[in-house]
């Protein structure tokens, strides 16, 4: 896996996320800082770069809201 893919995809899958739920920058990455979404993508790269990005954001969502159930938030 190359870097530059895993970072494209990073990219792209921020941007419509963002746009998607209609967050900015700065609320995008405090959910990364408190949930670390970049690593989480990089980490399913093999499968999500197989997968659109609905179902990218649909395991995005579904992550978050398991570290939010186990950090009681």
């Amino acid at each position: 896996m190359a870097v530059n893919q895993v970072l494209f995809l990073q990219i792209e899958i921020v941007n419509e996320y963002m746009k998607r739920y209609n967050i900015s920058i700065d609320e995008f990455n405090e959910l990364d800082d408190k949930y670390a979404i970049l690593e989480f993508i990089e980490a399913g790269y093999e499968p999500f770069h197989l997968t659109g990005n609905e179902g990218i954001f649909e395991e995005i969502n579904e992550y978050i809201k398991e570290q939010r159930a186990a950090k009681g938030d």
